[in-house]
């Protein structure tokens, strides 16, 4: 009996004979993570790849918080150009009730801003007194000092008491109103001193005050008119400015 070779389908039963290595290949459809990415074999295999990634991370979130922090606080900061704008004719100082002070205080602004032009007119007008006075005979000293008054006392004014109380004003800074307090009330003493002009200096005919006015009248009625002009200048000048003084301390404790 002859024996016939055995015909051993190697795929039969969907695998190969016992023993058998034989394998299909993994074509990759189907699989649910096939897909490739861009990350090298190298870096998912080396722990210190892994660290330093991590760490170039967490450094550019650093930096990108620090970013949005100065940002917000750029943008939270107010910055305020202060634009010459007065007087219209020749711009030399920033200055805008209507838009900038609170609707409750641009009054009292108004006001403070009177007095300082108050004390403008006050200092032009001694000058003019002055020099009326120097031709009537009084000598060119006291134009001097009449000029170094005006020349002094309008752009100081400016800066130690009037801005100072429009920047407080402004922003609600207590700083800001004890520096005004301060000057303003040296302001008061000067305008009082100027109206009383007692003969310290050249005989006070350097202000035109109620002393001056006396010490002139003999010698010219016109100049001592002028002189009593410039005296009731500064006396208003005094009380406008005794009169703004308590009201913005009322409304700096509280009584808007």
């Amino acid at each position: 009996m002859s024996s016939q070779p055995d015909n051993v389908n190697p795929f039969a039963n969907g695998s190969g004979a016992a023993g058998s290595k034989f394998r299909l290949p993994n074509f990759g459809f189907g699989q649910k993570h096939d897909a490739t990415d861009d990350v090298p074999l190298e870096t998912r295999n080396d722990p210190n790849k892994e660290r330093e990634l991590a760490d170039w991370e967490a450094d550019l979130r650093r930096k990108e918080l620090d970013i949005k922090r100065r940002e917000d606080a750029v943008s939270g900061v107010a910055v305020v150009v202060d634009d010459r704008n007065w007087p219209p004719f020749f711009p030399m100082i920033h200055h805008d009730i209507a838009n900038e002070i609170p609707v409750h205080a641009q009054k009292l602004q108004y006001m403070a801003f009177a007095s300082w032009l108050g004390l403008i007119l006050c200092l032009v007008f001694n000058i003019i007194a002055v020099i009326v006075c120097w031709i009537k005979g009084g000598g060119v000293k006291i134009f001097f000092l009449a000029s170094i008054y005006a020349l002094l006392g309008v752009p100081l004014s400016y800066v130690l008491w009037y801005r100072p109380l429009y920047r407080a004003m402004r922003t609600d800074s207590a700083l800001k109103f004890g520096w005004f307090f301060l000057l303003y009330m040296i302001h008061i003493l000067f305008c009082v001193f100027a109206a009383i002009a007692p003969p310290i200096v050249f005989h006070g005919r350097s202000l035109t005050g109620i002393l001056a006015a006396i010490d002139v009248f003999p010698q010219s009625v016109l100049v001592g008119i002028f002189f009593l002009i410039g005296f009731g200048f500064f006396c208003l000048e005094s009380l406008l400015s005794l009169w703004v003084l308590q009201k913005i301390y009322m409304y700096f404790r509280g009584h808007k």
